[in-house]
């Protein structure tokens, strides 16, 4: 199965969170200085915040010697930010993935380069008991197709799933039905199907427990594409992207209706 690509190649801003990756050349651990301007732009946040710090590697060479090479990759872009951070920031955690958690299936040169990363977490230090909320969309269904406008975000209500899974509670039945006869009536219209996850902050995707694959914001956008097939839909007009954890509707999850409201897919106009 096709595996989610990660493209971030800047700070992604979020209610609570961010994250920014730095790669890495084949088989080294030295920063490049692409890799030192991006970090050194870290050293001029000045919330209180909390950085994690993930190294990966793509899939050549041992598992061990692997781990290693994350585990150097990781503590170089610690120690350079070490140097450079004020003490508004804290440097949480320090941790070598080595090849187990691929993000990209390593197909082409491209996708094996965008595993030769370091991923930074950027958390908001929050208050005992605060809660952030993100940002909500209306409805899909709102709004007549002419009145859309390209780019524009919108929820699938009632669409939500089944923690770790990419099964959909059955109440979502009904609006994808309602969803596959909108794109039936409007075969102009493109879509993206955007995937989110709950509850796992140290890694920016989820385990698919059903695929064993760790792209489950990716398997849920791409289930509901499968499911517009099976209506008679083109998957050539449905885009699918897995978007993480990095857009929570509610941060950090308390209850399961929290953690219900994050596992869930958007939709975003792509042509109309």
């Amino acid at each position: 199965m096709k595996t989610l690509v990660l493209l971030v190649f800047c700070c992604i801003s979020v209610q609570s969170q961010m994250l920014t990756s730095v790669y890495f050349d084949y088989d080294s651990y030295t920063l490049t200085k692409q890799s030192q301007r991006k970090l050194d732009s870290l050293a001029y946040l000045k919330s209180n915040l909390k950085f994690r710090i993930f190294g990966n590697c793509d899939i050549s060479g041992s598992s061990e010697y692997n781990k290693k090479l994350s585990e150097n990759r990781a503590n170089t872009v610690n120690k350079y930010l070490q140097a450079r951070i004020e003490n508004t920031i804290v440097l949480e955690s320090v941790i070598g993935l080595g090849k187990e958690k691929q993000i990209n299936d390593n197909s082409t040169e491209e996708l094996r380069r965008k595993n030769r990363r370091v991923d930074i977490f950027i958390d908001q230090v929050l208050g005992v008991g605060e809660i952030k909320s993100g940002r909500t969309f209306e409805s899909f269904f709102s709004r007549k197709v002419a009145d859309m406008k390209v780019g524009e975000t919108y929820s699938l209500p009632n669409v939500n799933f089944i923690g770790g899974r990419h099964v959909w509670f059955p109440k979502g039945n009904k609006v994808l039905i309602q969803l596959a006869d909108m794109l039936k009536n409007n075969p102009s219209l493109e879509v993206e199907l955007q995937g989110h996850i709950c509850c796992d902050y140290d890694h920016f995707d989820g385990e698919d427990l059903d695929l064993k694959t760790f792209n489950l914001s990716w398997t849920r956008a791409h289930a509901i594409r499968e499911f517009l097939k099976k209506q008679g839909i083109d998957s050539r007009r449905i885009k699918v992207t897995g978007m993480g954890h990095l857009n929570p509707v509610v941060y950090p999850e308390r209850t399961e209706e929290d953690m219900i409201k994050n596992r869930r897919v958007e939709i975003v106009v792509r042509k109309k």
